[in-house]
């Protein structure tokens, strides 16, 4: 919006300037010389139709519109010769049928707008959407790019404090596909992946802050503030896990292999700025925030789980989510401790059998927490589905028979540090 503002006003301007040099007769006598110089096959040149005027402001608009929008000013400049040359072919092309056609209108636009379109595509203003490409690229939906190619706010990222939610999944299985498939069949179920998880999340308005061979990480609340962040990270976290299920079953077909995929979500306060310089800078964001979305990822193998979210991440979403407590875990300090959680759904999305499971479930947590093995023990047998396997109860099932049984004395209930 922007840019398209700033090209009706340029292209007012030159098209009004162009126009007035037409009605007050400057291109009188260059129009008698060019219609000498073709052979005067035609009547005398006199003031033209309406078409006339109806091409300078088209030819004038479009001019504008893309020296101040296309980045290169190579293709700028051959936008505008191009124009250019158009303009000289039909006046000679109409000559051959006895027809007089003033370029010179036309040729006033096409400069005027050209170098309009120039100096402001020079200026700090016009500069920042180039700015924004280079340092984003395709990495930000659409619309999330020109919201921030409208924006009023200087382009500054040398760093600020952002409250963000942090986004990472990887799959845990490469070395086993790495093994069993071809090598292009790998990439290709790799790429497969990365691809549609990619571009699903930054559609839901994440930033694909980083992508390789075997994870990718997004971030919700930045380069754009957005105080439902945490919320929007929960629902494509959600919707993110059954599409990898769905892609696994044409995994399935395709390769006959399937995709170890697991998802961390932390949310708070991060480092957000422009990290490196030139060809290798980027925008990413920094802090213990993103560290332990990494760690959960990773803490998902332990437990099996497949989808774990943080406190903070709890705490802005709680109206919004249905959870279940996952461990106590070390924070980064050692001295600290940190709830971490399973991510089930969204509020009111669990059958009542579902929500009577989830609370035995966490109150035999609680119960084991406070070493009554049997209580957890029957609790957990109350959380147990009878249709289905349930990996995390079992491992909190087995840790609770060892407690019980003395055999894990030194347990220490923190989460082993990615």
């Amino acid at each position: 919006m922007r840019y398209l503002k700033i090209s009706l006003l340029l292209g007012a301007i030159a098209c009004a300037v162009a126009l007035a040099l037409y009605e007050t007769g400057v291109y009188e006598r260059a129009d008698r010389a060019l219609w000498e110089l073709l052979g005067g096959v035609t009547s005398l040149p006199g003031k033209q139709l309406w078409y006339q005027y109806a091409l300078v402001v088209f030819v004038g608009f479009a001019v504008t519109w893309t020296t101040v929008d296309i980045p290169r000013l190579s293709l700028k400049s051959l936008v505008a010769v191009g124009a250019l040359l158009n303009v000289i072919s039909a006046t000679w092309v109409l000559n051959f049928y006895y027809l007089f056609f003033s370029p010179f209108p036309l040729i006033s636009v096409v400069v005027l707008a050209f170098v309009f379109g120039l100096a402001y595509a020079r200026s700090e203003a016009g500069r920042r959407k180039a700015k924004l490409r280079l340092l984003f690229g395709d990495r930000l939906s659409r619309r999330t790019f020109y919201q921030l190619v409208n924006d009023r706010e200087k382009l500054e990222f040398t760093g600020q404090l952002r409250e963000a939610s942090v986004l990472v999944c990887e799959v845990f299985n490469h070395e086993e596909l790495m093994d069993a498939l071809p090598v292009e069949d790998y990439v290709a179920m790799t790429n497969l992946f990365l691809h549609s998880a990619s571009e699903f999340l930054v559609e839901r308005g994440g930033y694909l802050d980083e992508c390789d061979g075997e994870s990718l990480r997004v971030i919700f609340g930045a380069p754009l503030a957005d105080p439902e962040h945490a919320v929007r990270a929960c629902e494509a976290a959600l919707e993110l896990s059954l599409r990898l299920e769905n892609l696994n079953r044409e995994c399935e077909t395709r390769w006959h292999r399937t995709l170890d995929h697991r998802i961390g979500l932390n949310s708070g306060e991060v480092v957000a700025a422009a990290f490196g310089s030139g060809r290798l800078g980027t925008f990413s964001v920094a802090g213990e925030t993103v560290e332990l979305a990494r760690r959960l990822c990773s803490a998902n193998l332990r437990y099996g789980s497949r989808l774990l979210v943080g406190p903070e991440t709890l705490g802005e979403t709680e109206s919004h989510i249905e959870v279940r407590p996952m461990d106590l875990v070390r924070g980064r300090d050692e001295r600290t401790w940190v709830e971490v959680y399973e991510l089930l759904g969204l509020k009111n999305s669990l059958s009542a059998e579902e929500a009577e499971r989830r609370d035995a479930f966490w109150r035999a947590v609680i119960f084991s927490r406070e070493e009554r093995w049997e209580d957890a023990l029957d609790h957990f047998q109350l959380a147990t589905p009878a249709d289905k396997t349930d990996a995390p109860l079992e491992f909190h099932l087995e840790r609770v028979r060892q407690m019980r049984s003395g055999l894990a004395s030194g347990h220490t209930w923190s989460m082993a540090r990615a």
